[in-house]
């Protein structure tokens, strides 16, 4: 087995075995409020009670008032991604707060009317299990349309019917029906059962996602705080630790909520450190590959506006940078240069006679039979109509001319053949200058290959002419 594989291999059990001890971590984060239950229904003094009306209402006024801002955060959350758990979300911490908030308004009433002062809390707990668990079903479903985020009236039939609950647990608790234990037990019990099918619908759906992954831990908390106040009577250690759980699971789901609003203000698209390398590579490579693409479309344009689009020799801007690089090249280092100052004889005939599309062939030839004829480093621009240039670096005037004669009779030999036409006879006048011999300047290096250009041509076509 080659190294390498034997490293893969201890790196994939480890990231299994830290993989499950993570899980292991979770799983017992989300469960350790059952040891303060356990270790209090075993061991607690039925008798001892803690009554201070005092502190619970400001405990409720405070778990009121946090309950209103997570509200608020929150909506705020789903008016900007319009994700349908977000909605869900805002309305379970919206009934809470609303219907929690008569629980410690009625506390002293505890003494008159103990039910009208403890049914407020099931209830409230019961319609946000019920809000919740719907948010999950809803989990990673099309965004709501604008429209009906900010419908406000759909938000307003809520709040009456949230109110409405208030009213009918205070109709409740006036009743002869108040003190049946199945009351109070179907409101805890049902807030248990919502909170338990909750955590047991992101167990089969393989929801991973971190801020999902703190609303599972919070919904346990939030079964938990059930079982503890089913188990509890008013006042006692157990009654207590059941705010207290509940309390715990709140402020950590209201930390989600905070952190969707600090980032993407969604809870489906924040993302584990896994996914966020993997989004990351991703990232990576496309960003490489566009790179890439740009780059070969900028050099895609570079040729284009440094090539003739008809014949694919050199325009004449590009070719007079790159005699202007070879002259700085040939001072620098005293190698000769040399231009071939080239022109098809009686082309314009050509055109008239034959039509622009046989002239537009014979150009593309003509430019064939120059790269043909030249060496690899020389280069080929056409600088007018049928005006064309050969730069030769390393040349002399004499190895000038003997290209120049070697490119003027192989024209002259070719039968230009195009299409079912018959073929066009073509032959080019040359004039070539040397750098240095015939000028120490661009402007002059260039004047004195024309000027012996249009000298072969007055002389009669079809020649060289150097001096």
């Amino acid at each position: 087995m080659s190294t390498h594989l034997m490293v893969h291999e201890r790196s994939n059990a480890l990231r299994l075995v830290t993989e499950a001890y993570t899980s292991l971590l979770i799983t017992g984060f989300a469960l350790l409020p059952t040891q303060f239950i356990a270790y209090l229904y075993f061991q607690q003094d039925p008798a001892l009670k803690f009554e201070d009306h005092l502190f619970h209402e400001f405990a409720i006024v405070i778990a009121t008032l946090e309950g209103l801002f997570v509200t608020y955060v929150t909506w705020r959350c789903y008016r900007s991604s319009g994700e349908p758990l977000l909605r869900w979300l805002t309305l379970g911490f919206l009934a809470f707060a609303l219907i929690y908030s008569l629980h410690g308004a009625f506390t002293e009433l505890a003494h008159r009317n103990i039910w009208l002062f403890l049914l407020y809390g099931p209830a409230s707990r019961l319609v946000m299990s019920i809000l919740l668990f719907i948010g999950l079903l809803s989990y990673n479903q099309p965004s709501d349309e604008p429209e009906r985020r900010s419908n406000a009236r759909a938000w307003l039939m809520w709040i009456v019917l949230f109110l409405t609950v208030d009213i009918a647990v205070a109709l409740v608790a006036y009743s002869r029906y108040a003190g049946h234990p199945a009351v109070r037990l179907s409101m805890e019990g049902g807030a248990l059962l919502f909170s338990a099918l909750n955590v047991s619908v992101m167990l089969m759906r393989r929801i991973h996602s971190p801020l999902m992954l703190v609303f599972g831990v919070s919904v346990a908390w939030f079964a938990l705080s059930s079982l503890a106040f089913i188990l509890a009577a008013p006042w006692n250690h157990m009654w207590w630790l059941a705010h207290a759980i509940f309390a715990g699971g709140f402020l950590l789901l209201s930390y989600g909520v905070v952190q969707a609003f600090r980032t993407t203000r969604s809870f489906a698209t924040i993302y584990s450190q896994e996914e966020m390398t993997a989004r990351l590579a991703r990232s990576m490579a496309d960003t490489q590959k566009a790179l890439q693409q740009v780059q070969m479309s900028n050099q895609r344009l570079e040729r284009l506006a440094a090539t003739d689009p008809l014949t694919g020799a050199g325009n004449r801007r590009h070719f007079i940078e790159h005699i202007g690089a070879e002259i700085a090249r040939a001072r620098r280092t005293g190698a000769p240069l040399s231009l071939l100052s080239l022109d098809l004889d009686h082309f314009k005939d050509i055109n008239d006679s034959r039509g622009h599309s046989v002239g537009d062939e014979v150009l593309r030839v003509f430019v064939r039979k120059c790269l043909e004829a030249i060496r690899p480093y020389d280069s080929v621009a056409r600088v007018g109509g049928e005006e064309f240039m050969v730069l030769l670096p390393g040349a002399t005037l004499d190895a000038a001319y003997a290209v120049a004669e070697r490119l003027r009779s192989a024209i002259e030999r070719t039968a230009f053949d195009v299409g079912a036409e018959p073929s066009v006879g073509v032959t080019i006048s040359v004039g070539v200058s040397e750098f240095g011999r015939d000028g120490d300047t661009l402007d002059g290096f260039l004047n004195v290959a024309d000027q012996r250009l249009y000298r072969a041509k007055f002389e009669g076509r079809n020649r060289v002419v150097v001096a």
